[in-house]
């Protein structure tokens, strides 16, 4: 006899959905740890599961390795594959407690000397590492490794005395940038978004949406890439839309684009899914494996911008 005080499964997504054909794609392919960020995301799985599955990457030293970030290879903590822990961790409402203060002595343990943090430690050095990651023995603070760490720790009201030094980094990086890249811009609105000052926030945020345009490093008209420009070193066709700088309507990236210019590249966004269910990697593929990696955090990330505009994805 059925349990009446059982309680109901949830519907199934139509079988031609986005959702329903990016779930087959992650069970095919994704690590466990993104099968269960999927689950806890878009099936109503538990937030336990992640945080184990997470468990699996994270070092004695309170940070997190094991190529967490797929382009850093081997079991050495690095602050990218740190702020990819934090990013799952904020997903989960998990971001606090005796954890986070272990990962900030890990962040001030590997910060530079003005309290920030480079993009690689030089302690990467003898494991594989994508080519254009540089490796170097005295690496310079740098605003795509700092901004979101530091934006995800205030988001989540977390206080440490790391915090302050590294927030006045950040607001001196974003302050003094003249010429830039997308993934430097990224890391500034991850930042910006979460930044106590609101005023300096939202002025901060006015002028960098200008240097976006007029140095084009937005395609503005996805039926038109190939007048696009690319970012020096960035790979034929990485091109960073508008869904990329805002990742949800409360943003403050999202006032640097119109209705019609977000509407444009939430299609191309939703037109990107691939036969298989999965979403594409843009940056420069150099192995099988981190390739394959990446596919399933890109395909969540995806679906995560379709669901925050209300677009149906299943």
């Amino acid at each position: 006899m059925a349990d009446s005080g059982a309680s109901a499964l949830p519907p199934t997504p139509p079988a031609h959905s986005p959702i329903f054909r990016a779930e087959h794609f992650v069970w095919l392919t994704a690590r466990v740890l993104e099968q269960r960020v999927f689950a806890h995301d878009f099936l109503h799985g538990g937030a336990d599961p992640v945080e184990t599955a997470l468990d699996a990457y994270r070092n004695e030293d309170g940070g997190y390795g094991h190529a967490l970030e797929p382009d850093l290879r081997g079991p050495v903590s690095q602050p990218l594959h740190t702020a990819r822990a934090l990013a799952v961790l904020d997903s989960i409402g998990r971001l606090g407690g005796r954890r986070v203060e272990r990962v900030c002595r890990y962040l001030t343990s590997v910060s530079t000397s003005d309290g920030a943090l480079p993009a690689v430690h030089p302690s990467q050095r003898g494991y594989p590492a994508a080519p254009f990651i540089p490796i170097v023995d005295d690496p310079p603070s740098e605003l795509l490794s700092t901004g979101p760490v530091v934006g995800l720790l205030h988001r989540n009201e977390v206080w440490h005395a790391w915090l302050f030094r590294a927030t006045d980094f950040c607001w001196q990086a974003v302050d003094s940038l003249e010429r830039s890249h997308p993934y430097e811009v990224e890391a500034a609105v991850a930042f910006l978004d979460s930044a106590p000052d609101r005023p300096r926030a939202q002025a901060a945020a006015d002028r960098l949406g200008r240097l976006v345009r007029d140095h084009r490093l937005v395609a503005l008209e996805p039926d038109r890439l190939d007048a696009c420009p690319v970012a020096p070193g960035y790979a034929p066709g990485e091109h960073h839309f508008p869904y990329d700088f805002a990742r949800t309507p409360q943003s403050l990236a999202r006032a640097w684009f119109t209705d019609e210019e977000m509407a444009r590249s939430l299609d191309h966004l939703a037109g990107e899914q691939q036969k298989d269910g999965g979403w594409p990697v843009r940056w420069r593929r150099w192995a099988p494996g981190t390739a394959l990696e990446a596919r399933p955090i890109v395909t969540i990330e995806a679906l995560r911008t379709l669901r925050a505009y209300g677009r149906a994805i299943g």
